[in-house]
């Protein structure tokens, strides 16, 4: 979960008073957040924020707002904001992006502050709300990527566009040399790091005023010396690029709403476009573009439980900074400026409960009590484990979450068959799991330090498109195995899975597993029950997934739907 930190001044100086740790403990989770510590000497508060939904608050001044809004019920006013009925055009500031960026990374935005002299506290904020921003909800800079500017050495227009990586150079922030684009992926430390977003593009990236001075070479380092804010600096140019228009809005829309906060006075500027976009050739920004949410107040009590009115519910949204109506019994919510979570009516029923009080709802016991058992699932896959222990195999434990890359491209798969997070706020938990194999995968890439033969199993959840399903899903309880060895192969795997079938009382025949990608050629096999029905399959992996994950020892895997196992039982 994202953690902050912040300075007892810089905090307590936004909340208008100071408060003890045990006064912040108990206000914390109105942010769902708590005190992760408080380091006196260095006058230094560490925040954990328990959900990762919520990136205005990574930051102190979305935390302090939220607990300031909380007490006081005041919502706090921000009249920078244009929309598509409320336009401020500004003919000193614009960000004109050229036609060459749509097929490299499309979009770019910005806006400017002044009016508020740099601070360490302030600058320490910006560079850490920047940090959090790209890496957890911009996918370490692949969707969002963010530059601080200063703005009394741009001349205006700033100008966005993809460029030639062998005929544009500038100096990098850091050093002293001019680099080409290129050579900046290859030779700058943060090159190194990020350039592999852009660095197979034909074109990259570019960022510059109308001299055609240097800002940034986004998504990987800003130039160094307009890019280079130091402590003492007034007037600032914030830019974002990146993949999605509404995620880049919402960045812009945190960061200005923090800064108004810390007394910037916020300037729109005019972004404009060759092509089209989801609010047109041109548009202003600060931009608010959510739209409202409706939940009703029958849905409110049953969820919570409590008999609450209309005024009841208004008042605990208010109190978490949300303008909201309600007629016929039914609340509309106009989701603040810095915010868009705002998905579904139990998002609303979520902060009718923080507002009113967590504290206020009574604890009751069950009405109607049973007794508990274990399912049939998980008494099939309590005895599945007690076979493959008596095998020799050790039981993992994996993230039923992960990445494109590790699901996908390590398995040589298409991935069609797979569900993805539609906003993952990382790159590493962007698919749900299709499989066990590649955790399992996983583990292996990261022991061969350790004595072969290696067998590993898990018994977990795997999820895959399914029609049948209301939810287009199913979620299974899925057993995969692996054993790496130098000597491992087919009969190696099929042997084990011949023992733990006829200790299952499983009668099963084999077929030849076609076109799987994971699998060497006639190496591996489908495994069918007396139903005719596929329960799974094994086979020795395809050198070529060994190398995707880094394994130079050969590996067999298996692969069982226990689910079906249970079927069987029940026949």
């Amino acid at each position: 979960m994202p953690k902050i930190e912040t300075t007892e001044s810089m905090f307590f100086g936004l909340l208008g008073k100071t408060m003890t740790d045990d006064q912040l403990e108990l206000v914390f989770p109105r942010a769902k957040a708590e005190l992760d510590g408080h380091d006196e000497q260095a006058h230094v508060i560490k925040i954990e924020l328990n959900d990762t939904n919520r990136p205005d608050l990574w930051s102190s001044a979305g935390v302090a707002r939220l607990l300031k809004t909380y007490e006081s019920q005041d919502i706090p006013r921000y009249s920078f904001f244009s929309s598509s009925s409320k336009s401020q055009p500004s003919q000193e500031r614009k960000l004109i992006v050229g036609e060459n960026a749509k097929d490299i990374r499309p979009y770019s935005i910005g806006f400017a502050a002044k009016g508020c002299k740099v601070t360490e506290d302030i600058l320490l904020s910006l560079i850490q709300s920047q940090e959090k921003l790209c890496w957890n909800f911009g996918r370490k800079r692949r969707s969002i990527a963010m530059g601080i500017y200063r703005s009394d050495l741009i001349k205006y227009p700033v100008h966005y566009d993809a460029v030639d990586p062998d005929k544009t150079s500038f100096v990098p922030l850091a050093m002293t040399e001019s680099l080409t684009l290129r050579q900046i992926c290859e030779k700058h430390p943060k090159g190194q790091e990020y350039g592999y977003i852009v660095k197979d593009k034909p074109l990259y990236p570019y960022l510059c005023d109308d001299a055609q001075d240097a800002l940034s070479f986004p998504p990987v380092i800003n130039s160094a010396r307009i890019g280079a804010v130091e402590v003492g600096d007034e007037n600032l140019f914030i830019e974002l690029s990146g993949t999605g228009l509404n995620d880049l809005l919402l960045a812009a829309s945190i960061m200005a709403c923090d800064m108004a906060d810390f007394g910037f006075e916020i300037l729109p500027v005019e972004v404009v476009y060759p092509y089209e976009t989801p609010y047109g050739r041109s548009f202003t920004v600060p931009y608010y573009f959510q739209a409202p949410q409706t939940c009703t107040l029958a849905d409110i009590r049953r969820v919570l439980g409590e008999s609450m009115s209309e005024s009841v519910a208004l008042q605990a949204l208010r109190r978490m900074g949300i303008e909201a109506t309600a007629e016929k019994g039914v609340i509309t919510a106009r989701c603040p400026e810095y915010r868009n979570d705002f998905l579904h009516a139990v998002d609303i029923v979520e902060d009718v409960m923080i507002g009113y009080g967590l504290g206020r709802f009574e604890p009751q016991m069950p009405g109607d009590f049973t007794i508990g058992r274990l399912t049939p699932a998980e008494e099939k896959s309590r005895k599945i484990k007690n076979i493959l222990v008596g095998l020799g195999f050790q039981e993992m434990m994996f993230n039923y979450l992960g990445s494109k890359k590790e699901y996908i491209s390590n398995m040589c798969i298409d991935g069609s068959n797979c569900v993805f997070i539609s906003n993952p706020m990382s790159e590493n938990y962007e698919v749900v799991r299709p499989s066990v194999i590649p955790s399992l995968l996983e583990s292996e890439a990261a022991s061969s330090q350790a004595v072969y033969p290696h067998l590993i199993f898990e018994v977990g959840k795997t999820v895959e498109k399914f029609d049948g399903n209301d939810s287009g899903t199913l979620t299974s309880n899925t057993l995969g195995m692996l054993k790496s060895d130098a000597v491992s192969g087919y009969n190696d795997i099929s042997s084990i899975i011949n023992t733990l079938l006829y200790f299952l009382k499983v009668d099963y025949t084999l077929q030849t597993l076609e076109n799987d990608p994971r699998f060497i050629p006639g190496r591996c096999a489908t495994i069918i029950d007396a139903r005719g029905r596929k329960i799974g399959f094994f086979g020795e992996v395809h050198p070529q997934v060994l190398e995707n994950w880094g394994i130079a020892v050969p590996t067999t895997a298996a692969q069982i739907n226990v689910d079906s196992l249970v079927e069987l039982d029940t026949k």
